[in-house]
């Protein structure tokens, strides 16, 4: 795809789809850094892609900007002792969110030991960047019978809105070294921003935690769907909503808006896709469209309404994001941006999409999918999280 420049309340704004795109546009950036990187990621492995975008922080921390990376415990556990001290001893400074990992346990007072940093966010000199739901990770699967890329999506802004997203990763940044610590880290050259959030702005950063933004992703979905007048298009890779977002899709095809829903066609997680098929009985009957993508594996975390509403980033429509993640994404009111981002959706689903078609599954796949459905819900709702969903 073309990477078009869309210029927005301030910012430019450059959709980039897949690895490709992304990965030598971010290591472009870190390379030309100035000042300061911030980077947060789920998972950061240690392959080929991680060692490039390695190499891009090690080189500028040792050039003398300051350089930080927080990586979620449980995402980029498997990453060697090894690489991280070499991001150290080029001056990179490394922290981890949530390090401890436990056996799964329903007790409620572990639930902490739940909550992971699920954000894709980075920033270079307060003035650059990016926000999606692309990982540290070569997103072409190893050891699997395709050589497509998962398909996904992440932002490049340039412009206001990058001071934004500094001061938000330096909130979270300065959180987990109060805990690492039990003291205040000092601040070393490094610019502060203050949080101004836009609530009137054609560009924003929404957030997901479990304090003050508990909601807010959720929020920003169901209000957009409620406004809906022609079409919603949504792709997400863990697609298991709760019955308020549930209803709100089949009450918009119930007042004549084309809803269509894009989901994993290849099997990934076997719970959670089977859960999933649970689901479309309902929603077909209800006139939803859903397409199976079967290119690779589908890792999205965007939507589209009306071709002027528009939204990219790490939160997933499934009880992970919905009530235990920390996620960003970037919500976009823009009919040039909406429109690039639906168009190469329908164009991917043109060529690598397969719509569902009603009762297309056996006896046992339905059985199968009514038993994870239930245990789903059944776990979801013994660490009290399904309440008012």
């Amino acid at each position: 795809m073309t990477n078009r420049i869309h210029r927005v309340s301030g910012n430019e704004l450059v959709l980039l789809q897949n690895g490709a795109a992304f990965f030598p546009q971010l290591c472009a950036d870190i390379g030309s850094a100035q000042h300061s990187v911030y980077l947060e990621s789920y998972i950061f492995a240690s392959d080929e892609i991680g060692h490039k975008v390695g190499l891009a922080l090690r080189q500028a921390a040792e050039r003398g900007v300051a350089v930080r990376v927080l990586l979620d415990g449980f995402g980029s556990a498997e990453l060697p002792d090894s690489f991280v001290d070499g991001l150290r001893k080029s001056g990179v400074e490394v922290q981890w969110f949530r390090r401890e990992i436990s056996p799964f346990t329903l007790s409620r007072s572990r639930m902490r030991r739940l909550r992971r940093m699920h954000r894709k966010l980075a920033v270079i000199d307060g003035e650059v960047a990016f926000i999606g739901g692309i990982n540290i990770i070569h997103d072409i699967p190893a050891n699997l019978d395709f050589d497509a890329p998962r398909m996904d999506y992440a932002v490049r802004v340039k412009g206001e809105l990058a001071g934004e997203v500094q001061a938000v990763m330096q909130r979270l940044w300065e959180m987990v070294s109060w805990a690492a610590f039990s003291k205040r880290v000092k601040e070393q050259g490094w610019r502060l921003y203050r949080i101004k959030p836009r609530p009137d702005s054609n560009v924003q950063l929404v957030l997901r935690d479990n304090v003050r933004h508990r909601r807010d992703i959720e929020r920003a979905y169901l209000n957009a769907i409620a406004r809906a007048k022609r079409e919603i298009v949504i792709a997400n890779a863990y697609f298991l909503p709760g019955r308020l977002f549930l209803r709100s899709l089949i009450h918009a095809a119930g007042r004549g808006v084309r809803v269509v829903v894009v989901v994993q066609g290849k099997v990934e997680y076997r719970l959670q896709h089977y859960a999933t098929l649970a689901l479309y009985g309902q929603l077909l009957k209800a006139g939803v469209e859903i397409y199976e993508y079967h290119a690779s594996f589908l890792h999205a975390k965007v939507a589209v309404v009306d071709g002027e509403w528009a939204t990219v980033g790490s939160f997933n429509i499934d009880p992970f994001s919905l009530f235990l993640a920390r996620e960003a994404n970037l919500v976009v009111h823009d009919a040039g941006f909406a429109g690039d981002l639906c168009g190469n959706l329908l164009d991917s689903l043109q060529r690598d999409g397969l719509r569902v078609k009603p009762d297309r599954s056996s006896l046992p796949t339905r059985i199968l999918a009514r038993m994870s459905f239930g245990l789903v819900r059944f776990i979801i709702g013994v660490l009290g999280l399904a309440r008012r969903h």
